[in-house]
């Protein structure tokens, strides 16, 4: 997608803030930061990572710099296997505008030889969140794989997908009452766009989000629809 079209479509829907979670990779985060400049939408830097097991995981920051230096902890840790477009389409880098930079020529849909537990380390030390992605689902959904939630690292957020509600997510998978549960947006496109979550914070940061989440000292979330 086109940063300039990414903030316009946010704008025109009423959203305030997005993450940018490009699948292991965040080269196109500036860009869209960028491109968002002088408006009224925040973008927070983050990356889908793809676990040694398989699974989803959203790994949040508050800055460029904490990103690329997750960046660098992932790239370490990829195969080195060349992207194959005819099966799994271009990977390109573009500008605030949209202009064509170049290439990712590294295969991206693959797993990171981080397993989850190295991955929640290195995040949290670097100041991050990690949030495990639309665990309900069969692809790459942390229940469909593991079966439950690890229990060695200190894990405080779920995320759900997008046609599951709360309520839902809670009888269908009891195992997950205890935490709370962020909705994923998913946005692969500009018409995907949708604004499922409602933050009530003093400023926007990963810390204020996590105490939204967790209904703490005044700051609220919920999952709208």
């Amino acid at each position: 997608m086109i940063p300039p079209l990414i903030v316009q479509q946010a704008l025109d829907l009423g959203i305030h803030l997005i993450a940018i979670t490009d699948h292991n990779a965040t080269a196109n985060i500036a860009s869209v930061q960028k491109a968002a400049e002088g408006t009224k939408l925040a973008v927070l830097p983050g990356m889908e990572l793809q676990t040694r097991e398989d699974v989803h995981v959203l790994c949040l920051f508050d800055t460029l710099e904490q990103v690329n230096a997750w960046q660098g902890i992932v790239d370490a840790t990829m195969p080195d296997v060349e992207n194959d477009v005819d099966h799994f389409g271009e990977q390109f880098v573009v500008d605030e505008t949209g202009d064509f930079v170049r290439r990712e020529m590294r295969m991206l849909s693959t797993s990171s030889d981080l397993s989850m537990t190295e991955a929640f380390q290195a995040i949290n030390k670097l100041g991050g969140w990690m949030v495990p992605a639309h665990v309900n689902r069969k692809t790459n959904g942390l229940l469909s794989i593991l079966g439950f939630v690890p229990t060695d690292i200190a894990i405080d957020t779920l995320e759900i997908s997008l046609h599951l509600s709360k309520e839902e997510a809670y009888q269908k998978y009891p195992q997950i009452r205890k935490f709370p549960l962020i909705q994923d947006g998913d946005v692969h496109l500009l018409g995907d766009f949708g604004g499922t979550n409602e933050f009530i914070v003093e400023s926007i940061s990963v810390n204020e989000l996590r105490m939204a989440v967790h209904q703490q000292e005044g700051r609220k979330h919920r999952i709208l629809g």
